[in-house]
């Protein structure tokens, strides 16, 4: 069964000016359970990171300075949202999802979260609309538990994960792979396990002939136990802050392509969400269900539509 993580905490309430995009983790479980993609025996609900789990990946000042809520404005405003307990609550749940999405993927190939994706958080601080660094804190837990021994990170999100690449720099157990836009945030990348940048408007064609090119024998290379797929939308030609040029039938070739590498070689994969700006909420709802069909049918075999 396809494990979904999902909680009405998700929905957390923004201001105006960021409502916009936190529309879609509404509107995307909504139009699964719609359509019969899914039912809500899929869903499950995520447990909330403990202090230790916390402190597996963020230092000790930062941690005390988000539960206490005393984060100056200077250190608050990278992050982009209002600091509030509420935030701080939100963000500890989504990060534990997506350890527990990991231990589903174990069990059954592949497992969702709604959410996740906050690879601009780093060790000290957030930033990027990323408080908790959600796939190096299920990293953590998992290598400190005995649950997996090499980790490959897939981050195709257009913006680099340099929250991922700093948090991770010193760990060889895990490797981050991130293909992202070069002329786009955050301009002061840091330096991944491997970087592939693109030109601005890089087309469905160029960007997958990179991927199929890249991905087999980075698996082949790196052997690892587990799979974190950053399956971002932000890659979208109708992207507000992509700046590249592929379709929702790139983006789903995308999807597919990953999942079925991950499959064939039997790791199984936790996949994240990661960004997703157009103009229309359509299109991000959209290409961001795409990712759960093509995972419902590659793995479950459910035929959709």
């Amino acid at each position: 069964m396809l494990k979904i993580a999902y909680s009405e905490i998700f929905r957390y309430s923004v201001p105006e000016k960021h409502r916009f995009p936190m529309q879609k983790y509404t509107m995307i479980p909504e139009r699964l359970l719609a359509e019969g993609t899914i039912t809500s025996d899929n869903f499950f609900a995520p447990k909330r990171l403990s202090e230790d789990d916390i402190l597996t990946t963020h230092t000790a000042e930062y941690w005390y300075k988000l539960k206490t809520q005393t984060l100056t404005r200077k250190e608050a405003r990278p992050i982009g949202f209002e600091m509030t307990p509420a935030l701080v609550d939100r963000g500890r749940h989504i990060a534990h999802a997506t350890y527990e999405c990991a231990l589903y993927a174990q069990q059954y190939g592949v497992a969702m979260n709604v959410a996740g994706g906050t690879h601009h958080a780093f060790a000290d601080h957030g930033e990027g609309f990323c408080v908790f660094n959600d796939v190096c804190i299920a990293s953590n837990l998992l290598l400190n538990r005995g649950q997996a021994k090499k980790i490959l990170v897939i981050d195709l999100d257009v913006h680099q994960g340099n929250g991922n690449a700093s948090i991770m720099q010193d760990e060889p157990r895990v490797f981050i792979f991130s293909i992202h836009g070069a002329k786009n945030y955050p301009f002061r990348k840091q330096v991944s396990d491997l970087d592939i940048e693109l030109a601005n408007d890089t087309s469905d064609e160029d960007y997958l002939a990179i991927l199929y090119d890249t991905l087999p024998r980075l698996i082949n290379e790196v052997a690892p136990d587990m799979i974190f797929y950053q399956s971002a939308v932000d890659v979208l030609a109708t992207d507000k802050l992509g700046k590249l040029a592929l379709t929702q039938e790139g983006c789903k070739a995308r999807d597919k392509y990953v999942l079925q590498q991950a499959k064939d070689a039997n790791i199984p994969v936790a996949i994240v969400m990661g960004g997703g700006y157009s103009e229309d909420i359509e299109d991000v709802v959209e290409a961001h269900c795409n990712t759960f069909r093509v995972a419902q049918q590659l793995y479950f075999g459910k035929i959709i539509g």
